[in-house]
């Protein structure tokens, strides 16, 4: 659904901003691109979209390359990409109804069909009864649900998401994203969104992408990136001490193993004695994963390794 090629940003300080980005989001799914400031992410955000116009390489939405288009053309095209922002971006002038349908005026939609189309949104999203209300007096969960019926009034295949939770407290933020996963599931929207925090990750993303000064470091689908050795997101999602000490083992178990008694059953079947060092387990979009690091010494150690790989479990040996 977005096709991202050899995207560069470089502003007329000299600022790179973008350093040749590949990404590739897939139709239907929740993509998200962690970094800190200044990594590049809002650029990235804006460049796929045209609000900031790349130096150079190409922006697909849809099997359509937005950097060619002319100004009438790119308009219709952003009307198939909603988004939503941090701040909310809402008119403090106008109430929640007017907010909403805000983007049918600008695309000549008749006022019947604006009104109809304003109640099915706020309905969707958990604010039927709060039409006539101004932002001033919504909380900022409230605000940002607003903020997500604008984005979605058009009916868009695309919706980018610009930290649009890192501004609400831990309770708002989880009931934002489970909104976020409902529309997902019951529109088939694909979703890219940014942030600096881990847990929205965890939460709801199928694929993600860490950037570092204007370059991505690693993409994919989080469960794959888990299961692959040396990603930077594991190490990230399970921190442990660093370094690893000389001869031990870091061990990942991915979905639907986390659980499982692994290690008491290895220590049975070779007789082999292993030592904790640090662990981590976590909840991805409702499945466990975890990460521990041991250190395992005993006559059949090798063949205990052949064990743990031959279950599935990434085991990374650090090297004396």
């Amino acid at each position: 659904m977005i096709h991202v090629s050899a995207l560069r940003k470089v502003y007329d300080t000299g600022v790179v901003a973008l350093d040749g980005v590949d990404l590739d989001v897939r139709e239907g799914e929740i993509f998200g691109v962690l970094g800190q400031s200044g990594a590049g992410k809002s650029t990235l955000l804006r460049c796929v979209n045209l609000l900031e116009r790349p130096t150079s390489g190409t922006v697909t939405v849809d099997g359509q390359d937005l950097t060619v288009l002319g100004d009438a053309e790119l308009r219709r095209a952003r009307r198939r990409i909603g988004m939503i922002h941090q701040h909310f971006a809402l008119l403090s002038s106008r109430t929640v109804a007017a907010n909403v349908a805000f983007p049918l005026e600008v695309a000549k939609v008749p006022r019947a069909e604006r009104r109809a189309r304003v109640a099915e949104l706020l309905e969707l999203v958990g604010l039927d009864g709060k039409a006539k209300s101004y932002p001033a007096q919504l909380s900022g969960g409230q605000k940002q649900r607003v903020g997500i019926a604008r984005a979605l009034a058009a009916r868009p295949k695309v919706l980018l998401s610009d930290e649009a939770t890192s501004a609400l407290d831990p309770g708002t933020t989880q009931s934002i994203l489970a909104l976020l996963r409902r529309l997902n599931a019951e529109l088939g929207l694909t979703i890219l969104l940014i942030t600096h925090e881990m847990h929205v990750i965890k939460s709801i993303c199928d694929s993600a992408a860490i950037m570092r000064e204007g370059r991505v470091l690693e993409s994919g689908r989080v469960h794959d990136l888990i299961a692959r050795p040396g990603s930077q997101l594991t190490r990230e999602l399970f921190p442990l001490p660093e370094p690893a000490p000389p001869g031990s083992l870091t061990v990942t178990f991915p979905a639907g193993q986390a659980e499982e008694p692994v290690l008491s059953g290895l220590v049975r079947k070779f007789g082999v004695d292993v030592n904790i060092l640090g662990g981590s387990l976590e909840e991805l979009r409702g499945v466990s994963v975890g990460r521990l690091r041991i250190r395992m010494e005993g006559e059949d150690t090798a063949a205990a390794l052949a064990y743990l790989r031959g279950r599935g479990l990434l085991v990374e040996e650090e090297t004396p």
